[in-house]
């Protein structure tokens, strides 16, 4: 069910008047809510709701294990329930997304009998709740969160608007929220409509229109395209995975907030970063923020020696990449920007004009995104190789690609300010205005866009 879509718009309608009729009700919400995002979920497949119900459980319980045992001050016991709960997530997580890749190099390595490959499939946002259960047990181990009641913890694994592609959430911002029970009769109602239709935009728009004239075409044969045509398409990549991700992320801040519930910012503006420090401080921020706390500063952070940080962030990179997806292009996406960060900490970049280092780090992250966006390493050098010196005779670009990569790039650099002045001034509006600005909006879009609706790309990971 995507959301660009009239089953998903019939979908949201009900659940809408569901949770306006059933608020006074406490526990009758919560069922609705949890009930409605397992029919989401199963939506896509009805077998992948199994995996979900049995992270909620395994992970409630552990979390209840593990908070009786930190009151008491059973330290053993604390570390062997959050172990058990980690690694029952990591099985889970590796079992349908790492499973293949890890028999893969075995095989290569020869580490034994050759052993069969699966080739599962990998279960929708599979990689998003995982990431949000181990932040709640973790946190419940830190002494961070309480533990929730069961139901408030599964409406907060499950809740549809960000199951299958995020933002990532963490418990102790989701908990406070459920346990009021938001009043859907105080909803920002300008800021959401204006958020939805800024990420259907981006989506619909934007991300479907480079994508098919002029991204898809040129991965799929970069040596029968021109250098420039190569060039643009890999700026249309940046820009196109941008606007995907982020427009995903804008309709299910916005569709939350509807329900009354307020998530964290996903995205601000990552290309006008004029460093990688700053870039992963603006593209898929709750990501970014889960990364750093529980991985980066668990394996030391910045203590110690020079050398022990850049070993920190390395793995914490490389892991990064590896959580996108389990091919050797991830990973050296990954490397790259692991890489690029240790030298980008080693050199005096400050002193480095603002222009140079805006385009440096531009650059340096379009790179890494050729891997990301290519099926194999050989396809990625094939890209590489197009740029530097394609002969093919293919000319797709065209004014209006041009300035479309280039408008898409130039916007980041508009402050939030203006945008925030944009959504109060709508936001003084009344509610019937507001109704007849997003459907005229929606007709723009719909008039705009092109046939059909290209699948999210994060629904991969």
């Amino acid at each position: 069910m995507l959301f660009p879509t009239f089953a998903f718009g019939l979908f949201f309608v009900v659940v809408f008047v569901l949770n306006w009729l059933t608020r006074p009700h406490p526990t009758v919400w919560r069922a609705v809510i949890f009930a409605s995002s397992i029919f989401f979920y199963g939506w896509w497949n009805w077998r992948f709701v199994i995996l979900l119900l049995w992270a909620i459980g395994s992970n409630w319980f552990a979390g209840n294990k593990i908070n009786s045992c930190r009151l008491r001050g059973a330290q053993d016991g604390v570390r062997a329930w959050t172990s058990i709960a980690i690694a029952s997530d990591l099985t889970l997580l590796g079992g349908f997304k790492y499973y293949d890749f890890a028999v893969e190099l075995s095989n290569l390595l020869g580490m034994g009998n050759a052993v069969p490959i699966l080739e599962l499939t990998l279960p929708v946002g599979i990689s998003f709740f995982t990431f949000q259960a181990m932040s709640y047990v973790i946190d419940l181990r830190r002494g961070v969160i309480e533990p929730m009641k069961f139901l408030d913890f599964a409406v907060y694994l499950s809740f549809f608007p960000q199951l299958v592609a995020g933002p990532i959430v963490r418990a102790s911002e989701m908990a406070p929220q459920i346990a009021k029970r938001p009043d859907p009769r105080r909803v920002a109602s300008a800021e959401a409509f204006h958020l939805i239709l800024r990420g259907l935009f981006k989506k619909v728009v934007v991300s479907s229109w480079l994508a098919s004239n002029l991204v898809d075409g040129v991965f799929a044969d970069p040596q029968g395209h021109s250098s420039l045509d190569v060039l643009f398409g890999v700026y249309g990549y940046a820009i196109q995975i941008y606007a995907d991700f982020s427009g995903y992320t804008d309709i299910a801040i916005g569709v939350a907030l509807l329900l009354g519930f307020r998530f964290p910012i996903n995205f601000d503006r990552p290309y006008s970063a004029l460093s990688l420090r700053d870039f992963w401080r603006r593209w898929h921020i709750t990501l970014s923020s889960w990364l750093r706390d529980y991985l980066y500063i668990p394996l030391g952070g910045n203590r110690g020696q020079t050398s022990d940080m850049y070993r920190n962030l390395l793995i914490t990179m490389l892991l990064g990449g590896l959580w996108h997806g389990s091919t050797w292009n991830f990973v050296i996406w990954g490397a790259i920007h692991g890489v690029a960060l240790i030298i980008e900490r080693s050199l005096p970049t400050e002193r480095i004009h603002p222009v140079i280092r805006w385009a440096l780090t531009f650059h340096v992250v379009c790179f890494a995104w050729i891997f990301f966006r290519a099926d194999s390493v050989s396809a990625a050098s094939d890209v590489l190789s197009a740029i530097i010196g394609s002969s093919g005779d293919a000319k797709v670009l065209n004014a209006g690609l041009i300035f479309l990569v280039l408008a898409s790039i130039g916007v980041q650099f508009v402050t939030k300010s203006a945008s925030a002045r944009m959504g109060s001034w709508m936001n003084r509006r009344p509610v019937l205005i507001q109704g007849i600005a997003f459907g005229m909006g929606l007709v723009v879009i719909d008039t705009f866009g092109p046939e059909g609706i290209a699948p999210f790309i994060y629904f991969q990971f």
